[in-house]
């Protein structure tokens, strides 16, 4: 069946929609408020295997006068005894609540230990309750895994979250040479963080920017290990790469424009791949205009966290990502696939990623979904409700 094509509004922007399980659209309202004006979507509630409960089941308190006579309150005197302090049904049920509260805290807490990669120690973040399902969140460059802070914390009630900052990134090791920064090296990290924090069931795996890009080539190399998938600003480059040289060889007027918009999007990947020049930016004092520009242009405060005091060696270890990775799979593309159920969250106001990419997306991801959001790219940021809510809702259905 040939796609059809919706437009959407406010960035004239057509998207496919054959093919896609959902196709949701998010926009602020015209008061200029970030509360998505739609009541918020619950994720569907997960059961537990082997537990069942009906309505039935559900039985009122037994009646005192059928209680046995041996634990029958004592007959009344005449005269009420006074209630011991502490022991009221109010008491007990602020009590409960307070312990309730406290247990919450301690699982919302976050407990990092150090994992062993692939010749690197990788710095690992839980939060939630490991017996939950496991959301792992991916951060991308130049960030660590603080840039999920807002998202974690709306999730650690309901899941078991894991992060991890990336080789070369925040408190985790920075080996030396572009080599060690290629797929392989970081599809090993991957697997040992899995391995270490949940070696015994499926994940569902959410990554942005440089972490979507690691989180496609870890579902359709890795397909067994994840439950689902969703992609944030990070195109799988497998992907890209076949996308532009499809419009390249129609070079009708349309796909010479996407073609071109996606170019000059990627200005900064040709910028990385000069020699030692972003490396003496970044440690020059990039950070600070950097910081200036995410508040400016995305509309994200700094905060404690992100960006990260290490990011001047962040920005100047993390482009040998690109430099490890972009040029081979752009030049020489695989051909990918993934079965794993995979939805792609759109933000329309991406100056990095252009909307454009993911046409044709569908046929390598047969079980995917669509959502576009007016916002840019840091949305993690700028929209955690949003992307909270979306995450979850995603999880319910893989």
């Amino acid at each position: 069946m040939a796609a059809t094509r919706e437009p959407l509004r406010g960035g004239g922007i057509t998207l496919p929609t054959a093919a896609c399980r959902t196709f949701s659209t998010w926009r602020p309202s015209a008061c200029g408020s970030q509360a998505d004006p739609r009541p918020a979507a619950r994720a569907p509630a997960r059961r537990r295997k082997g537990v069942r409960m009906t309505v039935n089941e559900i039985r009122p308190a037994a009646d005192p006068a059928q209680a046995d006579p041996a634990q029958a309150a004592p007959a009344e005197t005449g005269a009420a005894e006074p209630p011991v302090p502490g022991t009221g049904p109010g008491e007990a049920q602020a009590a409960a609540t307070e312990a309730q509260a406290a247990a919450t805290a301690v699982r919302a807490a976050k407990r990092r230990r150090r994992v062993r990669g692939d010749g690197v120690d990788l710095a690992v973040y839980e939060q939630g309750d490991p017996s939950r399902p496991t959301v792992l969140l991916m951060h991308g460059y130049p960030d660590t895994h603080a840039v999920w802070d807002e998202v974690a914390e709306r999730l650690a009630d309901r899941f078991h979250v894991v992060r991890y900052d990336v080789r070369g990134a925040g408190a985790s090791s920075r080996p030396f040479g572009r080599r060690r920064y290629a797929f392989d090296y970081l599809m090993a990290d991957l697997e040992a963080v899995l391995d270490a924090t949940a070696p015994e069931k499926k994940v569902h795996l959410a990554g942005h920017d440089w972490g979507s890009i690691q989180g496609w080539e870890a579902v359709c190399t890795l397909p067994q290990r994840f439950a689902s998938f969703t992609s944030i600003s990070g195109p799988c480059l497998d992907h890209v790469a076949h996308w532009m040289r499809r419009r390249l060889r129609r070079p009708t007027p349309r796909n010479l424009r996407q073609a071109a918009g996606q170019t000059l999007r990627s200005w900064y990947i040709y910028l990385f791949q000069t020699p030692l020049l972003p490396e003496v930016l970044w440690r020059a004092g990039m950070a600070r205009p950097f910081a200036r520009a995410l508040e400016a242009g995305e509309g994200v405060t700094p905060r404690p966290g992100h960006p990260a005091r290490t990011l001047p060696r962040d920005g100047a270890t993390g482009v040998n990502l690109y430099r490890a990775n972009m040029r081979q799979r752009l030049r020489r593309p695989r051909e990918r696939r993934t079965d794993v159920p995979t939805q792609v969250i759109v933000p329309t106001r991406d100056l990095f990623v252009s909307p454009h990419l993911v046409g044709g997306l569908a046929g390598r991801a047969p079980n995917l979904s669509l959502r576009t959001i007016t916002a840019g790219h840091w949305v993690p940021r700028s929209h955690p409700d949003v992307i909270a809510e979306w995450i979850a809702e995603h999880v319910g259905v893989g």
